[in-house]
């Protein structure tokens, strides 16, 4: 009997596999990579054509060994990595360290772990294709030589240890850059104002909004304003100007891609883009299902295409008919996707069947595997839906010379909705009352008006720096994930209640990686590098090439900044604090959560205390000093140093000058100073000294 081995990164994936294969097939597992560069040295021969010197990974030894006498066995090997850049580059580093060269070797690929696809893949074999494991090993290069040459300037100018990424400084800039713009942002009052009207014969009064003027709208920026018209709307009488019905539609949603399905596993479960990978790998390489065994449960979770199989397509068709109805099932044609889809060969993320719905795995599957599993469930059914319908009602009303509009909507076909809603899907639910026309009399019962002021660009979540990153075209499904891990775990980055903040030790990398590695750090020329290793997916360009353009910049880069360092050495700053337990000078350090104080004497004196660093501004309610504190996560604030008896505090910096009109604390943002108490709503320009400090 012939006998065949087929090796897959994962024991779950290969438990999955081995059910729908016969007796004569092996099915073990490499636990993903097998080789890699050494971490010891940088492992690129520069001089030799650029050529990486891969060594076997420490405890992978006997796991080889144990492949490798398989392989003896074997008339046949398959190699079913996943199917992307990373799959194939660990099939062929499979290959080269079980020295597979004299062997009958084939590469499978399959887009979800299903007996139809795995026996698919089975009669499709082909080779490893070469052009997808150059743009890996491409990838791979890059970021080595950015983080081996970059680090040690690193650890000079800051603290050893600390580490610079390709990908992750930008997204680090991305953040900061975000940061920076929230701390100089001036908050603008504005102010809205409610109509209360009662319609003849209803018992409820309907609320309109202010519009402005019949033919311009207006945003009412002072209670100056607003006092004035209400003055001019004194015995106005309301009318009825226009009532006008349509139909709207909305359409469903399209399955998922790696970063929707982060974004939405993000808003609607809380789930880090970790988790959420970690979870749907999960799902994908197999999970027991009661009286069924190891079942894949989605396709491959790495993927930016929108795109469905023409079977699953089918297999959904049936399901809706069965389930909801023919009237729900979307027969429209699906337009393509003109825009360039990196992994197009993969599908969009869906359930491998259909049928399997998330009531009947729900006792089979945890309660964070269950919600994943729902949430892309019900996302794939819905996009082979209808679009939802619904109608709605817009009123004008006219007072004087003034305009107010209220606004209602009902759903008449809910469509996909009836399956899948999310956050954008929620319809107002206002009513009017259908006899509301232009006769109708209209008396005003109250009017409701209320100060705001404008809000700052939001913070960074998980969720929308993937959607900017993939919008930057920064990145690939494959790292948003790691990338964000990475910047969190090196703390160069705080999450707190889902917001990213950065952290002092953050500021610090991003501001030397600007200054002296800015073409690194910029967002085009990242975004460049990605489509060039596109490129080298594609055969057009060779991957060697793109690394010996890239080089000799990031050299002369590197260069440039150990002369700027060499410079001025970085000597640690001595305070006046002096150490209790040996009597010197304490000095400033860096430490994984900013600066702390230490005693120059170690190893002799190992005493450390943190480092409360006073700004020269009083507080505004006990008189004491006012320094610069950090959450537990890292993230900057100003308090008092008399905490908690005094509980002043302020993520912005105080300045030591006060409101000219409110004695009131002026906080510094951007090149102004703004108070405060946000009713007072004083701004003026920083001094020109205080822009240079």
């Amino acid at each position: 009997m012939p006998k065949y081995l087929v090796i897959v990164e994962s024991p779950a994936k290969a438990k999955t596999i081995k059910k729908y294969l016969g007796a004569n097939y092996e099915v073990l597992a490499s636990n993903g990579h097998v080789r890699d560069l050494p971490k010891s040295q940088l492992g690129i021969d520069i001089e030799n054509n650029c050529e990486p010197k891969y060594i076997t990974i420490r405890g992978k030894g006997e796991l080889l060994a144990k492949l490798r006498k398989e392989v003896k066995k074997a008339d046949k090997i398959y190699l079913a990595t996943d199917p992307d850049r990373e799959g194939e580059a660990i099939s062929w580093h499979l290959s080269k360290a079980l020295k597979l060269e004299d062997k009958k070797v084939y590469r499978i690929t399959f887009n979800e772990i299903t007996k139809n696809a795995i026996k698919a893949s089975i009669k499709e074999p082909r080779n490893i294709d070469m052009d997808l494991v150059d743009a890996q090993q491409a990838r791979r290069v890059l970021d080595r030589l950015v983080g081996y040459e970059i680090s040690p300037l690193l650890w000079a100018k800051v603290k050893r240890g600390l580490s610079a990424g390709r990908v992750q400084s930008v997204a680090l800039r991305i953040i900061c850059d975000r940061e920076e713009e929230i701390n100089a942002f001036v908050p603008e009052e504005y102010w809205t104002l409610d109509a209360s009207i009662q319609v003849n014969g209803d018992k409820k009064p309907i609320v309109a909004k202010f519009y402005g003027e019949k033919d311009n709208k207006i945003t009412i920026r002072s209670k100056e304003e607003l006092d004035q018209i209400l003055a001019n709307l004194e015995n106005a009488e309301y009318k009825v100007s226009e009532v006008k019905k349509s139909e709207r539609t909305k359409k469903a949603p399209v399955p998922f891609t790696t970063s929707t399905l982060q974004q939405e596993a993000a808003k609607a479960l809380n789930f880090s883009t970790q988790k959420t990978m970690r979870l749907a790998q999960q799902l994908y390489e197999g999970v027991d299902i009661k009286g069924k065994g190891s079942v894949g449960l989605i396709t491959y979770l790495r993927t930016d295409s929108t795109r469905i199989s023409d079977e699953a397509k089918e297999s959904a068709r049936e399901y809706i008919i069965n389930s909801y109805g023919e009237q729900f099932v979307d027969d429209k044609e699906e337009k393509k996707d003109s825009k360039k889809r990196i992994q197009d060969a993969h599908e969009a993320i869906r359930p491998s069947y259909v049928e399997y719905s998330p009531v009947i795995l729900k006792e089979s599957l945890s309660r964070d595997l269950f919600r994943l599993y729902q949430l892309i469930w019900k996302r794939f059914v819905a996009s082979q839906m209808k679009a939802a319908k619904y109608e709605t009602t817009s009123v004008k009303i006219d007072a004087n010379n003034y305009r107010f509009t209220c606004a209602a909507s009902k759903v008449i076909f809910e469509g996909f909705m009836s399956v899948y809603t999310s956050e954008d899907d929620k319809i107002d639910s206002n009513t009017l009352s259908n006899s509301l026309n232009k006769d109708s009399k209209l008396e005003l019962k109250d009017m409701d008006s209320k100060q705001h002021f404008t809000q700052p660009p939001a913070h960074f979540t998980e969720a929308s720096l993937v959607k900017t990153l993939e919008e930057l075209g920064i990145g690939r499904p494959s790292t948003y994930a790691p990338t964000i891990t990475t910047i969190i775990a090196r703390r160069y980055v705080a999450k707190e209640n889902k917001n990213l903040y950065v952290t002092e030790i953050g500021e610090v990398v991003n501001q030397i990686m600007k200054q002296a590695f800015s073409s690194i750090v910029d967002v085009n020329f990242t975004a460049n590098l990605e489509s060039l290793l596109d490129c080298v997916e594609d055969g057009t360009v060779n991957w060697k090439t793109v690394i010996k353009n890239f080089y000799p910049d990031l050299d002369e880069a590197v260069k440039a900044a150990q002369e700027e360092l060499g410079e001025y050495k970085i000597e640690d700053e001595v305070t006046e604090v002096i150490c209790e337990e040996c009597g010197r000078n304490m000095v400033i350090k860096y430490g994984p959560h900013g600066k702390f104080l230490a005693c120059p004497g170690f190893p002799d004196c190992r005493n450390t205390k943190p480092y409360l660093e006073k700004i020269g501004v009083k507080c505004p309610k006990c008189d004491g000093e006012i320094i610069l504190r950090k959450t537990k996560k890292g993230r900057k604030y100003y308090g008092c140093e008399n905490n908690p008896e005094c509980d002043f505090m302020s993520w912005q910096k105080p300045s030591e000058k006060r409101c000219p009109e409110c004695n009131g604390v002026l906080l510094e943002k951007g090149n102004k100073l703004v108070c405060m108490d946000q009713q007072c709503g004083y701004v003026e320009q920083k001094p020109k000294e205080d822009k240079e400090d």
